[in-house]
C-alpha cells in the first residue's frame, strides 16, 4: 500500500511493490518483446484498425489507480500489440534488430535516470560521451574536435547549421536574423528531409535551400547514404570546392556513416575528413538503439559551447571544486539531455571495433545476395544497382509483364506496392516500405541491417512478395 500525502512518516512509493511489479513486468518484456518479437514462427505485427486496437488496450486514464494484475496485463498488450522491429523480418525502416549489450546500456541508463549537463550529477557519462565521442572522430580521420549525442539525425543536421551560422555572422546570437543578408544553403536533391525542416525552423526558410542569385550561401550539406536509395554524395569533390569558397561542409552520414568502421567498405566515405561536421546516427547501421546519434566536429575553439551557452548560473557556477569544463550542457540548446554514449559504449565493449566491422560487412553481403536472387526471378526490376544496402526495386506480377508501353502501366504499376505492403502488415508476415520518387512511381526499399538476419530471412522476403503479389 502507497502512504497518504498527509503522513510525512513514510514515503509515497513502496518500494517492495514496485520492485515486485518491474520483477513480473520485465518478465513480459523478455517473453514477449525478446522472445517471441525475435521468434521468425511469430508475426512481425498484430494488425488492428484504430478503434478497435484503443478498445483493446484500454487507453483512458482515469481518477483511480488499478490494481497491478491490471497493469501487467497492460505491460503485456502494449508488447502484443507493437511493432517488433527486431524480429528479422522488419525490414521498414533503417532501424532494426536488437542488441542485447546495447540493450542493457538502455535498461541501466534508464534506472539511473540522469541528466547529462554536468559532472556533478553525471560523473560517469561525462567522461563517457567524451571517449565515445574520441572513438567516432577517430573513424572519421580527427585527432581532435569536438562532438554532442543529439536527440536524432535531423536534430544534428540543425546544430550543423546553427554553427556554420554563428561562425560566419556571431552577431546573430544576439542580434538575431535581422542582422544578417539573406543566406542559402546547398544540398542534394535526395538529401533527409531535415535539411529543409531545419532551413524553416532556424529562419533560413525552405525556398533558401537552393541556390538563390543574390544570396550568400555559407553550408553545403552532403549525405553519406541518402534515405531511400543509400547515395554517397563525392565529398572530395565537394570539399574542393567548400574550401575555395570558404563554406562550411556538413556531412550527414546518420545512416551511412557505419561504414567508416569496415575496411573494405570506408572508401565510400572517401574525403569526410575534409567535413567541418559530421551527423551519424549508431542506432541505425550498428544496431544501439534508439536513439543514439551524434553530431562531430572537426573545431577546437569551443565553438559548440560559444555558439549555445547561456551560462545559467543555478547550473554552470564558475567557482566549483572540480574542473567547470567537464559540465558540457552548455554546448547543447536542450537542458536535459539522455544518457544517449551508455548504450554504444557497452555494445562497443563487448564486441569490438572488429565485431562492428562485422555487422557492417555481413549487411553488405545480405544486400548483395538479395539483389543476385532478384535477378534470378522473373517479376523483380531494380531502379540501380545498389551503392549501400538500400535495395529498391519494382516487384511486376504477371498481368503488368511485358505490357511497359501500354498506356496504363506506370499507373497500374504504382498501386502494387501499396496492396502488398497492405496484405504483408494485416497478415504480420513481414514489413518493407515504399515509396514514390520523382517521376518514378511507387517502388519497394528493403533497408539489410540487422544482425540477427539470415540467407533464409532473404529468402523468405523474396518469396512473400511473389506470394503476395502474383494474384495482381
Amino acid at each position: 500500500m502507497e502512504a497518504t500525502t498527509g503522513d510525512l512518516t513514510d514515503p509515497l512509493i513502496n518500494h517492495a511493490d514496485g520492485q515486485l511489479f518491474l520483477h513480473e513486468a520485465f518478465k513480459i518484456i523478455v517473453e514477449e518483446v525478446l522472445c517471441k518479437g525475435t521468434d521468425v514462427k511469430e508475426k512481425v505485427c498484430e494488425w488492428r484498425e484504430p478503434e478497435e486496437l484503443a478498445r483493446l488496450l484500454d487507453l483512458e486514464l482515469r481518477e483511480k489507480g488499478e490494481p497491478q494484475e491490471n497493469l501487467l496485463q497492460r505491460v503485456r498488450d502494449v508488447a502484443k500489440y507493437s511493432i517488433k522491429t527486431s524480429h528479422p523480418r522488419f525490414f521498414n525502416q533503417q532501424f532494426a534488430g536488437v542488441d542485447y549489450h546495447s540493450l542493457a546500456g538502455r535498461f541501466l541508463s534508464e534506472a539511473l535516470n540522469t541528466n547529462l549537463f554536468t559532472y556533478e550529477v553525471a560523473p560517469v557519462f561525462v567522461l563517457m560521451e567524451a571517449e565515445v565521442l574520441r572513438g567516432l572522430r577517430e573513424l572519421v580521420g580527427w585527432t581532435e574536435g569536438d562532438g554532442l549525442f543529439c536527440p536524432g539525425g535531423s536534430t544534428s543536421n540543425m546544430y550543423a547549421m546553427n554553427l556554420a551560422r554563428y561562425r560566419l555572422y556571431p552577431e546573430v546570437k544576439s542580434r538575431g536574423l535581422w542582422s544578417l543578408p539573406q543566406l542559402t544553403i546547398f544540398t542534394s536533391p535526395e538529401s533527409h528531409y531535415s535539411v529543409k525542416k531545419g532551413a524553416a525552423f532556424m529562419g533560413f526558410g525552405m525556398d533558401n535551400v537552393i541556390l538563390v542569385k543574390g544570396a550568400a550561401p555559407f553550408l553545403v550539406s552532403c549525405t553519406s547514404g541518402t534515405t531511400v536509395q543509400g547515395a554517397f554524395d563525392p565529398l572530395h569533390r565537394i570539399a574542393d570546392i567548400c574550401d575555395k569558397h570558404k563554406l562550411w561542409l556538413h556531412v550527414d552520414a546518420a545512416w551511412g556513416g557505419s561504414v567508416l568502421f569496415s575496411k573494405k567498405h570506408r572508401h565510400l566515405m572517401k574525403g569526410v575528413h575534409r567535413a567541418n561536421s559530421v551527423a551519424w546516427n549508431p542506432h541505425k547501421m550498428l544496431v544501439a538503439g534508439l536513439q543514439c546519434s551524434v553530431l562531430l566536429l572537426k573545431d577546437t575553439t569551443d565553438l559548440l559551447k560559444k555558439c549555445h551557452c547561456a551560462n545559467a548560473t543555478y547550473l554552470f557556477q564558475q567557482d566549483k571544486f572540480y574542473d567547470v569544463n567537464l559540465d558540457v550542457g552548455d554546448k547543447s540548446v536542450q537542458c536535459s539531455r539522455k544518457v544517449d554514449c551508455l548504450k554504444l559504449w557497452v555494445m562497443w565493449k563487448a564486441v569490438g571495433s572488429a565485431g562492428l566491422e562485422q555487422r557492417v560487412d555481413k549487411a553488405f553481403l545480405h544486400a548483395r545476395y538479395v539483389v543476385d536472387q532478384m535477378k534470378k526471378r522473373e517479376g523483380f526490376q531494380l531502379l540501380r544497382e545498389p551503392e549501400f544496402v538500400n535495395v529498391c526495386f519494382w516487384f511486376i506480377p504477371p498481368s503488368l509483364r511485358g505490357k511497359e508501353k501500354n498506356a496504363d502501366y506506370q499507373n497500374r504499376l504504382a498501386k502494387v506496392a501499396p496492396v502488398i505492403k497492405e496484405r504483408m502488415m494485416k497478415q504480420g508476415t513481414m514489413m518493407v516500405g515504399y515509396q514514390p520518387l520523382g517521376d518514378r512511381v511507387n517502388f519497394f526499399r528493403i533497408t539489410i541491417l540487422s544482425p540477427l538476419v539470415s540467407q533464409k530471412d532473404m529468402d523468405f522476403f523474396l518469396d512473400e512478395i511473389e506470394r503476395l503479389g502474383n494474384d495482381l
